[in-house]
Formats: C-alpha cells, sequence, structure tokens
C-alpha cells in the first residue's frame, strides 16, 4: 500500500518556492537518469511515480492552501492508490470526480466525492437515486433548471431513497468592462442573484437537496503566469489579478446570496495553479487540486510555486533514420486544450533531444533528432514529461513506484482496474 513520505511532505511544506522542493534523502527531484538505472531491466513504454517527490508535491500544496482543505481532483490522478494516499494525508479531504460514473465506482470506498461536471449519464443517476449509501457519499454538480428537468424526468419511474445531494456550479471567468469573457465557458450562472434564482429553484422541486457551491478560476488556476515571452507574463499577470480581485467579490456576494436559501456544506474553488491566491477568499471553505501532485511540464510556466516532477513516462528506440536521429515506439500523449506545442510531452532524458517540426510526437512512433541520438541503442529509454496530468495513466496500465531510486510497488491506475470513465 502507497503511503506518502513524511519527511518529504514537511518539506514540501517548508519549500520558500524559489525552486523545487528539496527530497529529504538528498536526490534531486526529477533526475531520470537515476530512473532509467531503476528500470533498465524492464520493458517500456512505462510509466513511473517518485513517491518522495509526490510527497513532497503534497506538502507544497498544504503549504499554499493555507490551511484550507484540499478536495482531490481524481482526473489529474486517475490512480486509486495515489488517491488513497494523499487522502490520508491531514488536510486533504474528499475527491473532486469528473463523470457520475466515476463518482459511483469511487464512493464504494470513500465517502466524500463531488462530481464536478454535470451528467447526462441517466443509468448512473438511477443507480445513485436508488442507493441510499450512494445518496449520503456522492454530489452532483448543476448550473441550470434544465438539468433538474432532465433528472427528474430520468428519474419518474424510480423508488428513490432520498435527495439528490446538488452542488451549483458558478461562472467565474472574467469581463472586464463588460466585455469579452476571459476564462473557460462552463456554467450561465453568473451573478449572486442568478446563484440565487437557481438555489430557489431547487428547493421548490423536492428531490434535490443544495449543499454546495464551486466557483473553480481555470484562468488563474490553469494558466502560467511565466510563458517565455515577457510581454506576455505580464499581460497574464495583469488580467489573474484583476481577475481575482473582481472574483473574491463577486463570489462572496454568491455565497452570502445563496446561503440565505441553503445550508451550504462547502464552497468549493481554485486550483492547482491558484491555491496561494483562493485560500485569501474567506467565503471558500475548501479548495481543489490534483494535477500539482504529479508535477507536469505545464506547471514550470508558474512564478508562484515550481512542483517536483514526480512523475513521467518512458519510451524505447526502436530505429535510426539518420545518425543524429533516433525513433521511439509511441509518444502521442498529448494533453488537453488548444492545439499546440505546449500540449506535446516534454522529452527530458537524455537531454538535447528534440521533435522534428513535421511530426512532432507521433501516435506510434516519434522521431528524436540532437547529437546525443547517436548514443543511444536500440531499446534504450527516452523519458518523457507529460504536458498535464490527466493524460498519462489514460495510457499505461499501471505506475511503477520509485521509492529512493529503486521500484517498490506497481499501482494499478483507472485503466489497469479496466476502467476508462472519459
Amino acid at each position: 500500500m502507497l503511503e506518502l513520505d513524511p519527511q518529504a511532505v514537511e518539506s514540501g511544506r517548508h519549500n520558500d518556492d524559489s525552486g523545487r522542493p528539496a527530497l529529504p534523502d538528498g536526490r534531486p527531484s526529477g533526475d531520470w537518469r537515476l530512473a532509467g538505472a531503476a528500470v533498465r531491466a524492464l520493458p517500456a513504454p512505462l510509466a513511473v511515480l517518485d513517491r518522495q517527490s509526490l510527497s513532497a508535491n503534497a506538502g507544497s500544496l498544504l503549504r499554499r492552501a493555507g490551511g484550507k482543505p484540499i478536495r482531490v481532483a481524481s482526473k489529474s490522478i486517475r490512480c486509486r492508490d495515489v488517491l488513497r494516499a494523499v487522502l490520508a494525508t491531514e488536510g486533504f479531504s474528499g475527491i473532486l470526480a469528473y463523470t457520475l460514473a466515476e463518482g459511483l465506482w469511487l464512493a464504494d470506498e470513500f465517502d466524500d466525492v463531488v462530481v464536478a461536471y454535470p451528467t447526462a449519464d441517466d443509468a448512473a443517476l438511477r443507480l445513485l437515486a436508488a442507493d441510499p449509501a450512494l445518496l449520503g457519499r456522492v454530489t452532483v454538480m448543476v448550473d441550470s433548471a434544465e438539468q433538474l428537468v432532465w433528472m427528474e424526468s430520468v428519474l419518474r419511474d424510480v423508488n428513490a431513497a432520498g435527495r439528490i445531494r446538488l452542488c451549483i456550479d458558478l461562472d467565474v471567468g472574467w469581463r472586464p468592462g463588460g466585455g469579452p469573457h476571459i476564462g473557460v465557458r462552463r456554467s450561465p450562472v453568473r451573478t449572486p442573484e442568478e446563484a440565487a434564482d437557481l438555489a430557489a429553484e431547487i428547493a421548490r422541486r423536492r428531490g434535490f437537496l443544495l449543499v454546495g457551491l464551486m466557483g473553480y478560476e481555470a484562468h488563474v488556476a490553469g494558466l502560467g503566469d511565466q510563458p517565455l515571452n515577457p510581454a506576455r507574463a505580464a499581460a497574464v499577470k495583469a488580467m489573474q489579478s484583476r481577475s481575482m480581485q473582481e472574483l473574491t467579490v463577486r463570489r462572496q456576494a454568491a455565497v452570502a446570496a445563496v446561503s440565505r436559501l441553503a445550508d451550504l456544506e462547502f464552497v468549493n474553488g481554485g486550483g492547482t495553479g491558484s491555491l496561494e491566491l483562493s485560500s485569501r477568499d474567506d467565503s471558500l471553505t475548501e479548495l481543489a487540486a490534483g494535477s500539482g501532485l504529479f508535477g507536469p511540464a505545464t506547471f514550470d510556466r508558474y512564478s508562484r510555486f515550481r512542483p517536483a516532477p514526480a512523475a513521467a513516462f518512458a519510451l524505447p528506440v526502436v530505429r535510426r533514420p539518420a545518425p543524429d536521429t533516433v525513433v521511439v515506439l509511441g509518444g502521442g500523449w498529448i494533453a488537453s486544450g488548444p492545439p499546440g506545442r505546449d500540449r506535446l510531452p516534454t522529452p527530458v532524458h537524455p537531454p538535447g533531444l528534440r521533435y522534428l517540426s513535421a511530426e512532432a510526437a507521433g501516435e506510434v512512433q516519434t522521431p528524436l533528432q540532437g547529437s546525443v541520438a547517436a548514443t543511444l541503442s536500440i531499446g534504450e529509454k527516452v523519458w518523457f514529461r507529460h504536458a498535464k496530468s490527466g493524460e498519462l495513466c489514460e495510457h499505461v496500465d499501471s505506475l511503477l513506484l520509485l521509492d529512493s531510486g529503486e521500484v517498490r510497488g506497481e499501482l494499478p491506475t483507472y485503466r489497469g482496474e479496466g476502467k476508462a470513465f472519459l
């Protein structure tokens, strides 16, 4: 059973954010040469998770959360052993799931699961409504009366065991001067009045119980404020600062308005990239984070923190079309979001390899160019860091657990457990 390293958690708690968290065993985080030595005899493709780096990242998240509990975003983890280990650590509480079917599966073991996105899964909804234990453990996201009508229609012939717990998703995008929307497009509920109207709509219906409010500022949490372009960096920082000022006032007003109609058990906000900013909002009772535990490459572009690269994957060299070029098997482990080079995995070891612009990361094969390619032989491993956390575990059945530079276990991913929810 995976347990976080207490010393590494503490080192993460005391990191000053001037660099990556220090590991108590003296190893630098992200040393893929050592990882390569640990798995030299194992066939690739494979993925690894370093226990000390994972633990240091957990400590760093807790420090940045400023004492607010962190709900773990399962979409970024997709491995129950990791969820168990993190949730066993004081300061982490509850899961933010990504589909209702996943939430029901996790609720067999975990007692507090909020499904972060609305559902249209009628079979899962019927299962939830008929099971009193699940009803006490799972909360469903809504942002419109239309969704309530749909749920009622699905459950018309179900002998419900109780009321379905609901959470309202608040739009927290920024619209400077009433202009263009900056941020992700999620909920139509934006103002305190609109949130109160939906809360009243829920209260009028017998089958639902409003228990939560969520406002996830993706344009702050998920957008690095330290891109390579200095002008863009300045613009992103200014946008995020002004947006958080506006959001804090509006979110607090929304919480107050909804609280007059429902006894809210939680108000959730934030994400890995915004914990230290979101924690200043007194209306939030909890924060959310997930990606920061694995420390993918996307989080290299934030000025406020530097997670340790805790996870990576290795692909084997299979051929050599030119002296300075090798081809590895696989590689198209692409992150979500606007297509671009920042969604590609980053080749990190051996250093000096780069993609060919005409091919980038391929579905079945990926050419890599650089003088170091001449030193690689068929079967040797090239290491990559994934861009975001969610895609990694969709490509492997397990994560090999590295502990102080040695393989100490194997953690099945959702895929390894036969689960694919999206």
